[in-house]
């Protein structure tokens, strides 16, 4: 449980300078021996108060009980060593404000928070004090190049994937128990887990931040978080966190006006808050830099995460998100210079950022004169493929560029193809209740939506439920309609979407070349009025093809041209019976020779697969 901090380990100028990604070894709340003593060294940043002093059960919290001492006067850095702390105790500063009020606030480096409402930090044990047996994994890691391996992402919100009877929901060490051998059957690669850090509201889903460095107390402690990620990795899954660089939240005992003044944040209104009504991040001063970049780095070291998503990057790269207001030099200094950090600290992290914008080269290395991103979500491929299947078969006819336009800017970036939470909210309806017309006729486009999904280029993410077919729109206070896997539909769907994923994982040529422009080819993509198109994935050993039919009726005599001839063997009809279809699945997958010719009858609103050796 000891540990010991020092100023050595962070130094001040460094931390000024934004230069320095552990900060939270000195700040925050370490155990540690002075003499013979044993008890709880406290440092924090408050460079504008007055007076700081650390306030708890152990003094009564009595504001002048235990003081603190400026130990950095040009800095603001408080210090106090306060014995005969324990585990677990809760504690706040108490910090005295440039007009002399006395504010309460949480520890912006706790590693442990309490449970909301309630919200004071609390002293918890954690650098360097975890048994991980992940070693295996670690070192499959190290040794995969991560653009050339299958990523298949089951993006969910912790609380409301399952829930206990009576209502609450499931902890970390019952995720364990239970998410776990679900994504490993349904044959899904990674997981990715919303914002954990610690946050009051449960409407913000955890992108409203109170506590960077504690992972939320709603399912347990920091180390029962780590037994969830140890699990993921003992049985071959990734783990990805959600994290937010660019705002915080406005509750008066965290960031906001930490000493009395704009600290964390912008001074200026106009550009302090954002759309959410959070605070945004004032990235050009050095301590908050070296706060972010360590909070993302304690992330991937501390809890062995193996990669972030950065939300909201188009609000660091633009002011407020808004090209028209000019790029913001400052913010983008700032991601270059911590993704580049956290690059070399750890070589194996997959760095994604969610952003909206043409902005070029957000995944270029930082040394081409990128931002220095493994991967972006194309959000310009998502809203093209929802709106091209939420039309009448007629209507698709005149739109198939909807679904060919993605092929103009594939190869700019790498992708990932995300059906995520954002397009399951809101009134936006989930994926399957986009789908044209009526409910059974939803299910077939679906399957073959999911089917184009996976041979379009790019890496893929899906929201938790729309495996199974969620009707309902995702709600952080009910857990997912597992109840409707009782109906047919929903539970053929359920056992063609793991069908799918096992297809995509087994197959190299779905991953193995993802960003490759010559291992991709329209196969047919120029006759619209037939509400058909092919696409063709060569990879190293092998290829793989798939034909769609997204019209109301059958096509007959769809005739392919394919690139070269082989042993062409059928994997995958999204119409097969077992699936909730109408054609019958062969008792056997018999390959056969093709010498380049393909002719095919397809059901309506249907897709099937082939590989060819």
């Amino acid at each position: 449980m000891k540990q010991k901090a020092s100023p050595a380990d962070v130094p001040v100028y460094l931390f000024k300078q934004g230069n320095n990604f552990e900060s939270q070894r000195f700040f925050g709340a370490h155990f540690e021996n002075v003499g013979e003593t044993e008890g709880v060294m406290f440092r924090v940043w408050a460079p504008r108060a007055k007076a700081v002093s650390v306030v708890g059960d152990f003094n009564s919290w009595i504001p002048s009980a235990t003081p603190m001492k400026n130990i950095d006067p040009q800095g603001g850095i408080w210090e106090r060593f306060v014995p005969g702390i324990r585990q677990f105790d809760i504690y706040k500063y108490c910090v005295t404000t440039p007009a002399d009020e006395l504010v309460f606030k949480a520890d912006p480096y706790a590693f442990h928070a309490e449970t909301r409402p309630a919200n004071c930090s609390k002293v918890y044990a954690l650098e360097d004090c975890y048994n991980w047996t992940d070693d295996a994994w670690q070192k499959r890691a190290a040794a995969r190049d991560p653009l050339d391996r299958p990523m298949n992402i089951y993006e969910m919100h912790a609380g409301s994937w399952r829930t206990y009877p009576d209502g609450n929901p499931f902890d970390y060490r019952a995720l364990a128990r239970e998410l776990v051998p679900y994504l490993t059957d349904m044959g899904y690669t990674h997981v990715e887990l919303m914002p954990l850090m610690e946050y009051p509201f449960d409407g913000s889903w955890g992108y409203q931040v109170t506590g960077y460095f504690a992972p939320t107390s709603r399912y347990g402690t920091p180390d029962d978080l780590r037994f969830l990620i140890g699990a993921c990795h003992r049985a071959g899954i990734g783990v990805l966190l959600d994290f937010v660089p660019v705002h915080f939240a406005v509750n008066d005992y965290a960031l906001l006006r930490y000493d009395g003044t704009a600290l964390y944040e912008y001074p200026h209104q106009d550009v302090g808050f954002s759309e959410w009504g959070s605070c945004n991040f004032m990235h050009s001063r050095g301590e908050i830099r070296c706060f972010i970049q360590s909070c993302a780095d304690y992330w991937l070291r501390v809890f062995h995460a193996d990669g972030l998503r950065m939300d909201a990057v188009s609000r660091l790269i633009y002011w407020q998100g808004d090209p028209n207001r000019g790029v913001n030099g400052s913010t983008l200094d700032f991601l270059k210079g911590m993704n580049c950090g956290l690059q070399q600290r750890h070589p194996t992290a997959i760095l994604i950022a969610e952003d909206s914008t043409s902005f070029p080269k957000v995944t270029a290395p930082v040394e081409y004169g990128g931002l220095g991103f493994d991967y972006k979500w194309d959000m310009g491929w998502m809203n093209d493929t929802l709106d091209y299947f939420k039309k009448t078969p007629d209507e698709r006819r005149e739109n198939l560029g909807k679904l060919t336009f993605s092929m103009m800017y594939a190869w700019n970036e790498h992708y990932i193809l995300p059906f995520s939470h954002d397009e399951n909210v809101h009134g936006k309806a989930t994926i399957v209740q986009k789908m044209y017309g009526d409910y059974e006729g939803k299910f077939p486009q679906a399957r073959a939506l999911y089917l184009y999904m996976a041979i379009h280029p790019g890496k893929m993410l899906d929201f938790m439920g729309n495996e199974f077919a969620q009707l309902r729109e995702f709600d952080e206070s009910r857990e997912q309609d597992w109840m409707v896997l009782k109906y047919p539909s929903h539970d053929d769907f359920h056992r063609y979407r793991k069908a799918l994923n096992e297809a995509y994982c087994a197959n190299e040529a779905f991953w193995s070349r993802e960003y490759d422009p010559a291992a991709f080819q329209w196969l047919d993509c120029r006759h619209p009025e037939l509400d058909a198109c092919a696409i063709w994935r060569e990879g190293h050993d092998g290829a793989v093809l798939a034909a769609f039919n997204f019209g109301d009726t059958e096509l007959k005599e769809y005739e392919l041209t394919l690139p070269r001839a082989g042993r062409l063997t059928p994997i995958l009809d999204t119409d097969w019976q077992c699936f909730g279809g109408q054609t019958e699945k062969p008792k056997r997958l018999v390959g056969k020779a093709c010498e380049g010719k393909l002719k095919l009858t397809l059901a309506p609103f249907s897709g099937r697969l082939y590989k060819l050796v």
